[in-house]
């Protein structure tokens, strides 16, 4: 199934077995991103994210990764023909958490970067992680593609809240991490991204600021501030114009580069934190929501 939104970026969802995935084509005047899914649903139990509430199946294949990029790049097409524009980046930034996958998602790189394959360039080739400690550590010696951390707290005590994946591996455990990559890595031109969605009177006052600042004072970065993206039953609302404004001239008093990403594909819930496809929940998090009306915790799923 193919939805188009008014702003130009397409969803699909894609039938893997019995279930649905979905990935995302965002053009843009210079580049055109596709949005690739690691997993059939994610353990993680992110609080401000679709994808999370849907529970976790199961881990996608070398095939079904990749397959992502080989289906979209087949109906975009020639430009001269479709008047689309080709992909030129790839970010693991769909359904589930690449590094509880990697396994498969390294090898699903590695086709992405091969010159006999798509030949993309590892700085156009990005993972996204919540912060799998372990699995960024190994990932350092297997592979070199640009890097991006979601965030979205500037301290432990919220983290745990709103991501209990911190719990676990908390903030300094995560970055330590991050340092060690960028010291090894080409690919990153020596800054990771950072991702930051901005929840309203949760994480985003001007306190905040300061104390994100406070955390990446010795973090070469690019900060990406991400309007939050509603879904059905969240307990969040997004950030006003004005809060969202504030926090990011409070992060550039420090000398940050921040961006407030601008949403897309909203219209058809293709936006960050909206990708949902259909999951058959083997953590059965939906099943005691709907008992308890409420979300649980989970263990990650590897």
């Amino acid at each position: 199934m193919e939805q188009r939104s008014s702003d130009g970026t397409i969803k699909w969802a894609m039938q893997v077995g019995d279930q649905q995935i979905e990935t995302v084509y965002i053009p843009e005047a210079d580049r055109a991103t596709l949005c690739v899914s690691s997993q059939v649903g994610c353990a993680l139990a992110c609080t401000f994210c679709s994808t999370a509430q849907q529970g976790f199946n199961r881990n996608l294949t070398v095939s079904e990764i990749i397959g992502q990029v080989w289906r979209a790049s087949k109906i975009i097409g020639n430009f001269g023909v479709t008047g689309v524009r080709p992909i030129t980046n790839v970010v693991m930034m769909g359904m589930g958490e690449p590094l509880l996958n990697m396994n498969n998602v390294i090898p699903a790189m590695e086709i992405m970067l091969d010159d006999f394959a798509y030949g993309l360039s590892k700085r156009r080739v990005t993972l996204s992680t919540s912060g799998v400690v372990p699995a960024l550590d190994m990932m350092r010696e297997k592979i070199d593609v640009a890097l991006a951390i979601s965030l979205h707290a500037p301290n432990d005590e919220l983290r745990d809240e709103i991501m209990p994946i911190n719990k676990k591996y908390n903030i300094k455990m995560l970055m330590d991490s991050v340092h060690k990559y960028l010291e090894v890595s080409n690919a990153n031109h020596g800054k990771v991204t950072i991702e930051y969605v901005l929840l309203d009177h949760v994480n985003d006052g001007t306190e905040h600021a300061h104390q994100l600042a406070e955390v990446l004072k010795n973090t070469p970065c690019k900060i990406n501030l991400i309007p939050w993206n509603p879904f059905p039953e969240a307990p969040y609302g997004k950030s006003s114009n004005s809060r969202v404004d504030r926090f990011q001239k409070t992060l550039m008093e420090y000398g940050f580069t921040v961006i407030v990403r601008k949403t897309r594909g909203d219209d058809i819930d293709a936006a960050c934190g909206q990708l949902a496809g259909e999951v058959i929940d083997r953590t059965k998090r939906t099943a005691m929501k709907r008992k308890f009306g409420q979300g649980i915790e989970v263990t990650a799923v590897n």
